[in-house]
Parts: structure tokens; sequence; C-alpha cells
């Protein structure tokens, strides 16, 4: 006899054909051992990823931005093509701080006699943008002696994940200015 298992362990439905969310057949059934069609279908989503990227790669290399955007240590292919599509056109943006603001590059909080009075909306601004700085962030760190300089300073006095979004927060200046001077990037400018 099989024993029962409390109520918390006990998949929702555990009749495969008629549960309207597809279940793994181990949640279903745990004696069914795994078999390879998940695999294949990971390495068929995999071909479509690849496929798309190099379908957006290819319309989008020939921009000026996309060049521009491969000039900086930390952004490569897919973060030049996040970066450049979601930013979108530049002449949107007055000033470098409200692109930094639309990247979530800054912090969202009202100060007022050195009291904190309370936080903005945090999610205003994209999220795309968001993570690509912060991914190059990371790069940049990695790979350039004087951004990793620079995040070092920053980690002493506070922690490295303020570290990290200071160096996107920079990087993120950075490229406004690069596209709307059409400029390479320069990290003795941005860093120095």
């Amino acid at each position: 006899m099989a024993q029962s298992s409390p109520r918390l362990l006990r998949p929702l439905r555990t009749n495969p054909t008629t549960c309207p969310v597809r279940l793994p057949r181990q949640l279903v059934n745990p004696k069914v051992q795994p078999d390879t069609t998940n695999t294949l279908a990971s390495f068929a989503s995999l071909a479509e990823i690849h496929s798309v990227e190099r379908l957006a790669l290819d319309l989008y290399r020939g921009e000026d931005s996309y060049q521009l955007l491969q000039t900086v240590n930390g952004i490569g292919r897919i973060l030049g093509l996040t970066i450049g599509l979601e930013t979108g056109s530049i002449s949107r943006f007055r000033k470098v701080g409200h692109y930094a603001s639309y990247c979530r590059c800054v912090s969202s909080q009202r100060i007022s006699n050195e009291k904190k009075k309370g936080a903005n909306n945090r999610k205003a601004g994209n999220r795309y943008l968001s993570w690509a700085f912060s991914e190059a962030a990371h790069f940049a760190v990695r790979y350039e002696p004087k951004v990793q300089r620079f995040y070092e300073r920053k980690r002493q006095k506070c922690n490295g994940i303020v570290a990290i979004r200071a160096v996107a927060h920079k990087l993120s200046r950075a490229v406004l200015h690069m596209l709307k001077y059409h400029e390479p990037f320069d990290v003795n400018r941005a860093f120095g």
C-alpha cells in the first residue's frame, strides 16, 4: 500500500491529462524517471533564441549607436543591443540625470534638511536598462582597471551592491554623452 503524503506535499491534481498547468512528470508521479523530451525542448528553445538574437543583431548592427556602444569595455553584443533598442531616441532626454533616472541608476528618495522624507517610485523607468547597465558594470569592473579602481574606492565606503550601482550610474551617464555627441567611450573622462 502506498503511504499517504501530507496534504501540503501532495500535488494539486494528479492526473496530467486534466491538469490545465503542465507539470513535470516527476511532480505528478515521483516513480517516473526523467526523460529527454524536456532536454530536447530546451535545445529547441535555445535554437530559437539564437535565431532571434542573430536576426536582431543583423538588423541593428549597422546603426551608429550600436558601434559606439561596442567601444565600452563591458558592453558586448547583447548588452549593446539591449541598451540601444531600449533607449530608443536619445534626443528625448534633455539632461543626463533624466536618462540615468530612466535607467533606474539613481536613488529614488526625497531628502530635506539631510532627513529622509520618503521614497519615490522605485519602479519608474526601464527595468531592462537597469539590468543591462548592472551587467555592464560587472563586466567593466572585471576588465577595465580604472573602473575597478573606482569600484574598490566606493566599496571601501559602502557595500558592493551600492558600488556596482555607482559604476552603472557612471556608465549610463557616459552612454548618454556617447550617443548624444557621437563620440566613442573615453574611460579617462568617465572614471578619471
